[in-house]
């Protein structure tokens, strides 16, 4: 034991503090009677911990603020005096003793537990003397978890020619080398070699992902999740319609696509469309076919990938914009001649409105056959829309175009009428030569060979806005206002016969027909 008069011996006072002639102290003891030496030693290297300035040091390696379950750290205690093999060296943390007094100057530390977070220090006691020295404070704290890295694209598309920047970062924490690995959808991941920076660029497409690395033995991060990099090829696509109309209608059925230009014919592609109704994923068509809504209106565009390289692909094509008309055409059916003349034929011609739209085929129809178009056995069908008849009835037309055939509305119906050869005659019913002003007399229109049929009559007449329709035109009062010619002729069904020549009545004050 030494007593207290043997420690304060061993003490100067000066000031405030007091100094031992081989090591230092700065705590009032007072009370103290007796102390062992080695205790007394090692209580004075813990109380040195409290303030004062030291010239021992005491460092960590890695430098780091801050360790993960897993991880190594190295504390090195240097005196700073005479040679390493003087000194004996221990470690305190949070004031206890964590490394005993030994000839080892360096103690490495699994990171394991919670409880390996705190302060630091090292003692250093000269060899066969009671001189000692105390180092520096270090704060060491443990992370819990395993850090995942983190990957970000500055964009996740190459432009031709081009590249883009990868970071893979580690949160909270520094001292980070990395590994990057990239892998496609048919080929096994590869490291990419060379590369352990924090920033790379890349010009190929592919899925790529990091981990950091730091420490001797290597400590690893977690993976990052994929990034998906696609590369630009500098073939131009374009949207094309099929069938290529000015207007389309609801209903109709088109087919869009998707044309890689620039010698992209010798390639195989898949396709990717956007739009409003359109899949958005990848296809081996080239084209989509549908039914036109009104819902189906809006801009249309695709991409295409190289079949053996699923992260290359073109730029998007220029927007191809698609509107439906909603109402649906209706055909329009004209002629300039509604009477098929003996032995003749008329032209009827049939359009579609609006005029801009085009493709359009004929379909055209003649009375109760709504059902059934007419065929070159019914018409001499020309190529313009018109065809030639040379029957009476009711016809009608229709337009209609695609596959599947959509039709137009039908058009207003026209009558064709056929001229019969029966000939017709007007005669007077009396058998009067000579007809005067004052009388009443009575024309009839007479149709040859017209028995078995039930025929209207049509008549023109002088000075008169509604003749009769019946076959028999009566006059009361002849006068000189009925001078003029008569004519009349009949129709019957579609039958209509020829004017008949013309009977005449006079402007003779009293006498206005006399037969010849």
């Amino acid at each position: 034991m030494v007593p207290l008069q043997t420690r304060q011996n061993l003490l100067e006072c000066q000031g405030d503090s007091l100094k031992l002639q081989h090591l230092c102290v700065r705590h009032p003891m007072t009370d103290l009677t007796a102390v062992e030496p080695r205790a007394f030693m090692d209580l004075l290297c813990t109380l040195l911990g409290t303030g004062h300035a030291q010239d021992a040091v005491l460092t960590i390696e890695p430098n780091w603020s801050s360790f993960f379950f897993g991880e190594f750290v190295t504390f090195k205690c240097d005196m700073n005096e005479g040679e390493d093999t003087d000194w004996e060296y221990k470690t305190n943390k949070d004031g206890r003793e964590l490394f005993r007094y030994s000839t080892i100057k360096e103690h490495t530390l699994e990171i394991k537990y919670s409880s390996h977070s705190g302060e630091y220090q090292c003692c250093g006691r000269r060899r066969g003397s009671s001189y000692t020295k105390i180092s520096n404070t270090v704060s060491v704290t443990m992370l819990a978890y395993r850090p995942r890295a983190t990957l970000t694209a500055g964009t996740k598309i190459i432009p031709v020619g081009g590249s883009v920047t990868l970071t893979c970062s580690v949160q909270s924490s520094d001292g980070w080398i990395f590994e990057w690995f990239r892998r496609t959808q048919t080929t096994s991941e590869v490291q990419i070699r060379d590369q352990q920076n924090r920033d790379i660029r890349v010009s190929e497409g592919g899925i790529y992902s990091c981990r950091g690395t730091r420490g001797n033995p290597v400590y690893y991060t977690d993976r990052s999740d994929d990034v998906t990099i696609e590369r630009t090829f500098s073939n131009k696509v374009v949207v094309k319609q099929q069938p290529n109309w000015p207007q389309i209608f609801r209903g109709e059925t088109i087919t869009l696509t998707c044309e890689v230009q620039e010698g992209g014919e010798t390639t195989e592609w898949w396709y990717e469309w956007r739009g409003p109704r359109t899949p958005t994923q990848w296809t081996h068509n080239n084209d989509v076919t549908f039914r036109v809504s009104e819902s189906s209106s809006g801009d249309y565009m695709c991409k295409s990938r190289r079949r053996d390289d699923s992260y290359s692909s073109t730029e998007w094509s220029e927007a191809f914009t698609l509107s439906a008309s909603t109402d649906k055409p209706k055909a329009k059916l004209r002629t300039d001649n509604t009477t098929v003349p003996v032995g003749g034929s008329v032209t009827l011609t049939c359009s579609v409105n609006p005029s801009s739209s085009s493709g359009w085929k004929y379909y055209w129809y003649r009375d109760e056959k709504s059902s059934e178009a007419l065929t070159t056995q019914d018409a001499v069908f020309h190529s313009n829309g018109q065809i030639s008849v040379s029957q009476e009835g009711l016809y009608r037309c229709r337009g209609g175009r695609g596959n599947p055939v959509y039709y137009t509305e039908d058009s207003q119906e026209v009558q064709i009428n056929m001229t019969v050869s029966n000939r017709t005659d007007v005669t007077l019913q009396h058998s009067w030569s000579q007809i005067f002003t004052g009388e009443t007399i009575t024309l009839r229109c007479e149709i040859q060979g017209g028995e078995g049929k039930v025929w209207k009559y049509e008549w023109t007449a002088p000075n008169t806005n509604s003749p009769p329709t019946s076959s028999e035109y009566r006059i009361s009062r002849v006068s000189v206002s009925h001078s003029g010619d008569y004519r009349c002729r009949g129709s019957s069904d579609y039958l209509l016969t020829g004017w008949s020549d013309a009977f005449r009545l006079t402007g003779s004050c009293e006498l206005v027909y006399e037969s010849n």
